[in-house]
């Protein structure tokens, strides 16, 4: 049996987008519960010379929706992360991040399959296949920056477990 490029790509996306929107749920609820500034922990990171909690949110976004809008056009580049957010903000993008993906019209994602992009960075232009920019460097940096969100909140006290990273298991 083949997976179609939709469950690859957005309905992977979908799942993980969906996990860490109820991670940072569970963030809001823990400064709550512990009269900590949940937009504190926008900033918060694992390591000083890491990126912080909302660049790895932003992230996430950018390398699902945003990666197949690039799929897309042709053309990918790192994200812009200029404009600050607070908690609201971070947990607002993934809520919007994840429609998006849920409404992608299935067979408009498998036609991508066959496409390719620019990885566009710095003066530098990394030619991929769609299907290699997907599983070779997406895939990795999407499950690098979530698992990082998570991680950089769990650093902080917030009670998550694996079953938080992993969202609703695709069983059957």
């Amino acid at each position: 049996m083949s997976i179609s490029f939709h469950a690859s790509s957005a309905g992977t996306y979908a799942r993980i987008v969906a996990a860490t929107g109820n991670v940072l749920t569970k963030g809001q609820a823990f400064a709550a519960d512990n009269n900590i500034d949940a937009d504190s922990l926008v900033t918060a990171r694992l390591h000083e010379d890491m990126a912080d909690l909302q660049f790895q949110v932003v992230c996430v976004a950018h390398h699902s929706l945003g990666a197949l809008k690039a799929m897309q056009a042709g053309e990918f580049r790192p994200p812009v992360n200029d404009t600050p957010m607070d908690y609201a903000g971070l947990q607002a993008l993934m809520a919007q991040t994840l429609n998006e993906l849920t409404t992608l019209e299935t067979a408009a994602i498998d036609d991508l399959a066959g496409g390719n992009l620019v990885f566009k960075i710095g003066g530098n232009e990394l030619p991929f296949t769609n299907q290699n920019f997907l599983l070779g460097f997406s895939l990795p940096n999407f499950y690098f920056h979530a698992t990082t969100a998570y991680d950089i909140l769990r650093q902080q006290g917030v009670p998550l477990s694996k079953l938080d990273f992993l969202g609703e298991l695709p069983i059957g």
